[in-house]
């Protein structure tokens, strides 16, 4: 890398896909406030689409004032379901009853993200992904979150794909990495593009 990297998110997933892709990073969360982003946009009809770049933006361009010497990698996800946007489950009653309403459904997971170089965007790429959930009874619902409560509580969907969450779905149409939160391919080729990195 011509420049230092910083992933500005505390996702253990993205930060082991950038790591398992021989990228060398510092990892520094950039910290908003997203419930209030996402309320502003869903009032002025904002698309999920948007408001997973927004975020994405908003994070990496706070550590980028802080940091300007270094390249900044944003990134966040939205969960959409029939005109819904789902934020992450605060405990496991709000994540059994985002189940209760993602099952036997089609849902689009939105991720993004966005490089931030001295305070501007330089990068911008969303992914997206449609996921079908198979029709789930409740006490298939309580037997999962009883089993995977503690690894999903910071998931969007409350489910992991690499983990026992894809037994939730009939069927997945998208890139594998946008599921997990990264449009890396989109990522690593643009920096590959630039020189940043060789293979």
């Amino acid at each position: 890398m011509t420049r230092s990297l910083i992933l500005a998110s505390a996702s253990e997933i993205r930060a082991r896909l950038l790591h398992n892709a021989g990228l060398a990073f510092e990892i520094l969360p950039g910290r908003i406030d997203e419930e209030a982003v996402r309320h502003s946009l869903i009032a002025e009809g904002g698309r999920p689409r948007d408001l997973a770049d927004l975020l994405a933006e908003l994070k990496a361009t706070k550590i980028s004032d802080r940091r300007p010497e270094a390249r900044v990698i944003g990134a966040d996800q939205v969960l959409e379901c029939e005109g819904r946007i789902f934020a992450k489950a605060e405990n496991i009653d709000e994540a059994r009853a985002q189940l209760s309403f993602l099952s036997g459904k089609d849902h689009r997971l939105f991720s993004a993200a966005v490089v931030v170089d001295q305070g501007k965007p330089i990068w911008r790429h969303t992914g997206q992904v449609r996921l079908t959930m198979h029709a789930l009874s409740p006490g298939e619902i309580d037997a999962y979150l009883t089993r995977a409560w503690e690894s999903v509580r910071h998931s969007v969907g409350c489910y992991k794909i690499e983990e026992e969450g894809v037994r939730l779905f009939s069927r997945i149409d998208g890139d594998f990495f946008h599921i997990l939160g990264l449009p890396l391919i989109e990522l690593l080729t643009w920096l590959r593009i630039r020189g940043d990195i060789a293979l």
